[in-house]
């Protein structure tokens, strides 16, 4: 059975959808849509690590990334991104690998540069990798440096500062030639793929990784897609400011929803010239495809804007997940089982029938989901830096590895957490605080506990301190 995934980048669950609307506004996803009435859906999906590579770690090796031992990276070319922010380490095979061994071949179609710096080795095990050049910072291009009409157009001056115009300058010197839609990035991710589905088509059984940077910041989307959600008299905003959007204003805020929305109606539009793809070659009947995200992103939920792991949301750590079998075992069905990005790391082994390695996290749940079987796991962590979210069904945590600065939210109550009831619901703080402790498997390195100890509280947060 031939395997493919598909991970988008900061792509909000609520913009599908199957999954329902983020807070302005219905986002337009027929294809994305489409594949979920022929898929499992799951509901109750969250990272192991975040952010980008983290994540990305976790789901090619299926091993947790948290605590982040050996994870303080500062390597050359690169930035301190966070903790976990590196290359896979060599003792962990990747999926590629095992399904190489295993007979597959394998390929990595992407445009997420932060995985082919020098300094990095996400291509492990891939038979064929490409590297699809120019998102975000991405030094692609070194001049000429577009003129300051163009960053005015679509940066205020009163948001400007050095490093987001340093920013937007890269990102357009990249773009230069883009005149049609195919010259996007997603368009482009998409095309390789399919056109690698096309040149393989004599593999006895195929494992293919496509990953699409968008739609991470910044938000450009073809005309055409954005006319669907902007209002007139409203001007585009494409950067994320991380952080309060009374910066940005209730004007630009709408302008900077209308992006990303635009740009996710894209990506689902080329979404569906994958799954085009994929039937006009015959492979919708011996292929599983699997398609989810790294996470999300807020775009003025709660009056924030970017992403976080402290504190959490539900934008950022709420992820999607659609699972097609070739047989249409499971078609249109939904479930709210717990799982984590390494859990799909074990699934495509069990697709695959190959076994995992000796040390591995993840736990396959296609059989338990499909036959109503028991959960395969009862809680979930996810680790942002020293701060953690924990997850059973009913209690959503977030806090310091140190216990202090909590957050707690009753998810039945207030599915939106919005009311942290810490100081109220002490032994469930401290109880879900430990299973963090637990999931991290030994004590914390030092590094962290420093980063955790000069990491103020955030605002709203009890003074809670669930330390034994």
């Amino acid at each position: 059975m031939n395997i493919i995934l598909l991970v988008f980048d900061s792509l909000r669950k609520d913009c599908i959808g199957c999954y329902g609307e983020p807070p302005w506004g219905k986002v337009s996803t027929p294809h994305l849509d489409a594949l979920a009435e022929e898929s499992l859906v799951f509901d109750a999906v969250y990272p192991e690590s975040l952010p980008t590579l983290p994540t990305r770690r976790a789901l090619y090796t299926g091993r947790r990334v948290y605590p982040f031992h050996n994870s303080d990276f500062r390597l050359k070319g690169d930035f301190v991104g966070a903790p976990g922010w590196g290359p896979i380490p060599e003792d962990q095979p990747t999926l590629a690998e095992l399904l190489r061994e295993a007979g597959y071949r394998t390929a990595l179609v992407s445009d997420v540069y932060h995985q082919f710096k020098a300094s990095k080795n996400y291509t492990r095990g891939f038979d064929q990798w490409m590297f699809l050049r120019g998102q975000e910072t991405d030094p692609y291009r070194s001049g000429p440096l577009p003129p300051q009409e163009e960053i005015d157009r679509l940066l205020p001056p009163r948001l400007q500062n050095p490093g987001r115009v340093r920013f937007l300058q890269q990102c357009l010197m990249n773009m230069y030639g883009r005149e049609h839609e195919e010259d996007y990035f997603a368009a482009r991710v998409i095309t390789e793929a399919a056109r690698w589905l096309e040149e393989n088509a004599d593999a006895d059984k195929f494992f293919l990784t496509v990953e699409s940077f968008d739609p991470h910041e910044p938000w450009f989307a073809p005309e055409k897609y954005l006319r669907q959600y902007l209002p007139e008299g409203i001007p585009p905003q494409v950067v994320s400011v991380y952080g309060d959007t009374e910066q940005v204003g209730e004007e630009l805020l709408r302008g900077t929803q209308a992006c990303y929305s635009a740009l996710v109606t894209f990506c689902d539009r080329w979404f569906g010239h994958l799954y085009e793809a994929m039937r006009t070659q015959g492979l919708l009947e011996n292929t599983v495809l699997m398609v989810t995200t790294d996470h999300g992103h807020c775009v003025g939920d709660a009056r924030f804007m970017g992403k976080r792991g402290y504190p959490s949301s539900r934008a950022v750590n709420d992820v999607p997940l659609m699972i097609r079998h070739p047989s249409g075992e499971e078609a249109g069905r939904r479930s709210g089982m717990l799982l984590q990005h390494t859990d799909m790391s074990a699934q495509v082994l069990e697709f695959a029938g190959v076994k995992p390695p000796e040390v591995f996290d993840g736990r396959a749940f296609w059989r338990a989901a499909a036959s109503g079987g028991a959960p395969v796991r009862d809680h979930v962590t996810t680790a942002w830096g020293s701060a953690v979210t924990v997850v059973d069904g009913k209690w959503w945590f977030n806090g310091k590895i140190d216990g202090t600065g909590a957050f707690l939210y009753d998810m039945e109550a207030d599915p939106l957490l919005t009311n942290n009831v810490a100081q109220q619901n002490l032994d469930e703080s401290r109880r879900l605080l430990q299973l963090a402790i637990d999931d991290a498997g030994g004590p914390f390195p030092d590094y962290l506990l420093e980063i955790c100890r000069r990491q103020a509280d955030a605002p709203g947060c009890s003074d809670l301190a669930a330390r034994k």
